[in-house]
């Protein structure tokens, strides 16, 4: 059954923002076609056209086509972005939250090291850095969450099933981390937890138990203050006002 998961993380105190990634292909040197992220009822979601040829599996399992110059997913087309509007687009959606923490299944191994290789190749990193408290990988997190249920696989389509009792529309990045949100507010980490599985950008190929010791978000988190507490709409960019919404967000970035 498919089901849309509704604001499944209104209550928690510190502020999150669940964050994916669809992609060309599964190696380190592919390029991103998707981002989108969502914070309780708010949500960013956007597209690229990659600059790298799309990988056969991986057309066929997001559905996504290039042609033209012009994206398609599942044969309709959608409006694209630069990777520098994108990533501007998604820095000044944390900068409204207040340094939330940055949570995505397997990010750790994939999808931050994709992030990290865009943000450095348009000088964006230090300005991610310093908008988020850190990045949670909720696929370790969730393997000793859950080590004692017996589960077959720590996919998070299974995860889902298993404890929210749904199926979902996987591999597609808004979809994913709407369900992920769900999960998250299913499995109900501790601060203590979260901490030990927090990492950075210049942290994530060390061990975790390395990191943990170096968590410096306390175990009392603030309140999450609403999402746009400057500005009244989420942030969406398309083909017909990107200069005009990327100038906006340049401001945001250095209010």
């Amino acid at each position: 059954m498919q089901k849309s998961f509704s604001d499944g993380a209104e209550n928690i105190e510190q502020p999150l923002v669940f964050f994916d990634l669809e992609t060309t292909g599964l190696g380190q040197s592919c390029e991103i076609i998707q981002l989108a992220a969502v914070s309780g009822g708010h949500s960013l979601n956007l597209y690229v056209i990659p600059r790298r040829r799309m990988e056969r599996g991986a057309a066929k399992v997001t559905g996504f086509r290039v042609r033209r110059q012009k994206l398609y997913l599942h044969r309709q087309l959608v409006l694209t972005n630069s990777l520098r509007e994108v990533l501007v687009s998604f820095i000044a959606f944390l900068q409204m939250l207040g340094h939330p923490l940055v949570i995505g299944h397997n990010i750790r191994r994939f999808d931050c090291h994709l992030l990290a290789r865009a943000l450095d190749e348009l000088n964006l990193r230090a300005e991610f850095e310093s908008s988020i408290s850190g990045c949670v990988d909720t696929l370790p997190l969730s393997r000793e969450m859950l080590k004692d249920r017996c589960l077959q696989s720590f996919r998070q389509e299974n995860l889902v099933r298993e404890l929210v009792g749904v199926n979902y529309k996987a591999h597609d990045a808004l979809e994913d981390v709407r369900a992920l949100q769900a999960l998250y507010s299913a499995l109900q980490p501790t601060p203590e937890l979260v901490c030990r599985h927090m990492f950075t950008l210049d942290t994530m190929e060390t061990k975790p138990a390395a990191t943990a010791a170096k968590c410096k978000v306390p175990c009392k988190l603030s309140g999450q203050r609403p999402l746009w507490e400057h500005f009244r709409q989420t942030v969406k960019v398309t083909e017909g006002n990107a200069k005009d919404q990327d100038g906006e967000l340049q401001n945001v970035l250095h209010h």
